[in-house]
């Protein structure tokens, strides 16, 4: 029997009858304003050219989505048979000449062998229908969590889709947003306009030649959607790909790198090619926030190390502490937000990491410190009325504790809000609950929604204009603020802080 999918106009509002008429009355006031979204990772691609189209709904919401097949694969659901390609598969990005497409095929044709011989590989099934199914049989492992949330969202809101999907809807459920994908109107360029998004920032590597930037840009198509420059490749002086991200940095920059300082230089020049094209920011992420400045003799030192492959763990941490703050000078130089997402332990299920690559779904928060380790910075850079840095953090003990006092004394520190595992109802909560009573609401960047799901945009900025609503609804409820002050706070939730935090 098939279950209506009925979303209440009042979800996620207090079930107190006063605060929930308050809560209602704000959300109305902003639910159709613009969206801003100055942080994510949506490929620019979808955006580049007129024509070009989702794919089908697995390709579209299955496969680029690591929320859902983390879920899946911890209840013993194999990423193969969610079409999710080993490093050892051939993988086949077909597209037509005028890139009309962005659908990705996967050939399972195995090239190599496990180390062990008597080891069976796992066929990656090709199939999305099949895929599709063993979603729908298993949606029910995501009730009571965000994904649950913004896939209901953009089935009811965005694909009109009027049942819960089961493992009896699930094919109705995927023909019917599989021929809705083919219509003028679900073509990227035509949901970007009715999502009233205003500004799109994206997140691209140092390196990137922002083919798809220059693209729309040279368009008729006048919408705003800018990069932001993500160095992590070029200065991870560890990582074993290193040295080769910096041959690349030397070939696009047409700056050989042979020192620290030609590395700036060439980096430098990178970021006046992002600004060209419209970049107010710069993307950090570090497991650790230790900065510190080191001599220019200590840091040349260390990047010749690195450049003979001969670095220590140790001085690639006193790199990375001085790197932040170079880039903070930098950021200054080029009126650039910094931000810095920090806590994560990248890649933490080695089997999975050494089989599929990174970004499946391994990424775990780990405890970090803020007050020591952003002294340096913050005491350098924290006081310049020029400089802006966002923080975001996975450790969530240290909101209260030390982020919230940091940032309601450093003019120039902001603090992002509740971030990846924390993007929830109970999350931004907490985050309201243990950051306003010692920094306020503008030290604080309004909502940020991070993501790579360009559907699930609508949907995120949905939920955090409805928490932010009830959130200021009980305040006003309790008299804490009155009405007055909660239409102005709501309004700069949902759209005057990141305008203003990332100079939009």
């Amino acid at each position: 029997m098939k279950e209506k999918l009925v979303l209440d106009p009042d979800r996620f509002f207090d079930p107190n009858p006063k605060v929930r008429k308050i809560a209602r009355e704000l959300y109305e006031s902003v639910k159709n304003v613009p969206i801003v979204s100055p942080h994510g990772h949506v490929d620019p691609k979808l955006f580049a050219y007129p024509d070009i189209s989702f794919g089908n709904p697995t390709e579209l919401i299955i496969i680029p989505d690591h929320y859902l097949y983390r879920m899946l694969y911890s209840q013993g659901i194999s990423l193969e048979s969610l079409g999710i390609p080993t490093l050892d598969n051939k993988i086949n990005i077909e597209t037509d000449k005028n890139e009309n497409s962005i659908i990705h095929k996967y050939n399972s044709t195995i090239k190599g062998e496990l180390e062990d011989k008597n080891e069976i590989k796992e066929r990656v099934e090709e199939d999305p229908k099949k895929i599709w199914q063993i979603f729908a049989e298993n949606f029910y492992l995501f009730r009571g969590t965000p994904s649950s949330i913004w896939l209901n969202y953009e089935f009811s809101e965005v694909f009109g889709i009027k049942y819960k999907l089961t493992k009896e809807t699930a094919m109705e459920i995927y023909d019917e947003i599989n021929e809705k994908l083919k219509l003028p109107e679900f073509k990227p360029r035509n949901m970007f306009d009715k999502f009233k998004i205003e500004v799109l920032a994206t997140t691209d590597e140092a390196t990137s030649t922002l083919k798809y930037h220059r693209a729309i840009k040279s368009s008729n198509w006048n919408r705003r959607i800018i990069p932001t420059f993500r160095p992590d490749a070029v200065i991870s002086i560890q990582s074993k790909n290193w040295r080769k991200n910096i041959e690349e940095l030397s070939r696009i920059s047409e700056i050989d790198i042979v020192d620290y300082r030609t590395f700036i230089k060439a980096l430098k020049k990178r970021i006046e090619f992002f600004k060209s094209l419209g970049a107010t920011s710069i993307d950090i992420a570090v497991l650790d926030p230790y900065t510190e400045e080191l001599s220019e003799i200590a840091v040349d030192n260390i990047f010749a190390s690195a450049l003979k492959n001969t670095v220590n763990e140790n001085d690639s941490k006193k790199f990375t502490a001085h790197i932040l703050m170079e880039m903070a000078k930098i950021s200054i130089e080029y009126s650039l937000v910094m931000q810095l997402h920090c806590g994560c332990y990248r890649n933490h299920n080695q089997e999975i990491y050494q089989k599929f690559g990174p970004d499946k779904g391994c990424d775990i928060p780990v405890r970090i410190e803020f007050t020591e380790n952003l002294k340096a910075l913050l005491n350098k850079y924290g006081n310049n009325p020029n400089f802006t840095i966002v923080v975001f953090t996975l450790d969530e003990s240290t909101y209260s504790r030390e982020l919230a006092p940091l940032a309601g004394h450093y003019p120039a520190l902001k603090l992002g809000p509740p971030w990846w595992f924390h993007d929830s109802i109970n999350g931004m909560i907490r985050f309201r609950e243990q950051i306003t009573e010692t920094a306020g609401l503008y030290n604080t960047t309004g909502f940020v929604d991070d993501t790579r799901a360009f559907l699930s945009i609508p949907a995120r900025h949905d939920l955090a204009r409805r928490i932010d609503s009830n959130w200021l609804a009980g305040l006003v409820a309790r008299h804490i603020i009155d009405i007055t002050d909660a239409r102005e706070m709501i309004k700069d939730c949902a759209y005057g802080l990141a305008k203003k935090t990332y100079k939009f």
